[in-house]
């Protein structure tokens, strides 16, 4: 039986909580969330890995179990996700580490890889995005916001926020919606629902144009640095298309890809599938 640890790090005076499961000398995953979820959406992903990896899932400021300070405390930009996250990794000592990308955990992640190449070992992108041919039709809404963040614009995005918007990202081009657990989906709604949440996450959406205008950037360091990378996708996601994990490619020739008959939340139809391609592709890295 996998021991999964749910522990909680100070970071800047943030308290960011994370799963932790496998031993600590062997190599470091580690697993960065997406909207609207938290580390608890690789529940079941980590049991298959922590027999041979350290998995290591915190959530991201304003998710899950950490803290969600005040706006006029703590600016709700992916650079400042991204700094607490590189910091709380210097605070719990992973000195090098693959890390797997989901959604907004990728920017997140990106960004800690183009400023510490060096202890990046490799990257899994599911659903992380990197190349504006991922992103789909979907982002229209958003888009409009980029360019006119008026109330009106930030107003009509509030239904992202919905429960109906976060079943549909649960369920939208899963072949069987059964087969999808209410676990993940009912804990992303309870944390959307506290105070204080939808304005963070519309500040976060409107940031998301600072991703997009790092993507030259982060596909200058795939060129430079060749990162061994997996892109494992439910090609079926409505807001990130198949064509952002092809792209991969082009600046990574040897990229693995691997597409699954799923949507946006993969792993809720796929995770022993995912799981395998992640070991496979590890120990051809790592040996182990």
């Amino acid at each position: 039986m996998t021991t999964i640890h749910y522990r909680a790090a100070d970071v800047h005076g943030l308290k960011i909580a994370y799963r932790e499961a496998g031993r600590t000398d062997v190599p470091t995953l580690l697993l960065l969330h997406g909207f609207p979820s938290a580390g608890h959406m690789f529940r079941d992903l980590i049991p298959l890995l922590a027999d041979r990896y350290h998995l290591v899932a915190p959530d991201l400021p304003g998710f899950g179990q950490s803290d969600m300070p005040a706006r006029d405390e703590f600016h709700y930009t992916f650079n400042n996700l991204a700094g607490v996250i590189d910091r709380f990794t210097d605070i719990i000592g992973l000195k090098r580490f693959a890390i797997y990308v989901f959604d907004y955990g990728a920017p997140v992640g990106l960004r800690i890889a183009v400023k510490h190449p060096e202890r990046i070992t490799a990257i899994i992108s599911q659903n992380g995005n990197a190349y504006e041919e991922g992103l789909s039709e979907g982002w229209n809404p958003i888009r409009t916001y980029w360019r006119e963040p008026t109330q009106a614009n930030r107003d009509a995005l509030r239904d992202f926020l919905s429960p109906e918007t976060t079943l549909f990202q649960y369920t939208h081009g899963v072949a069987d919606p059964s087969a999808v657990s209410p676990d993940g989906r009912s804990l992303d709604d309870y944390y959307l629902a506290r105070p204080g949440a939808h304005e963070a996450q519309l500040d976060l959406l409107l940031d998301y144009a600072s991703n997009v205008a790092l993507y030259p950037q982060f596909q200058a360091y795939f060129r430079k640095h060749q990162p061994p990378l997996l892109a494992v996708w439910g090609k079926n996601d409505p807001f990130f298309l198949p064509a952002g994990a092809e792209a991969f490619r082009r600046d990574n020739p040897r990229a693995e890809v691997h597409f699954y008959p799923t949507g946006h939340f993969a792993l809720e139809t796929h995770c022993q599938e995912i799981a395998a391609a992640i070991r496979g592709f590890l120990n051809q890295i790592f040996g182990v």
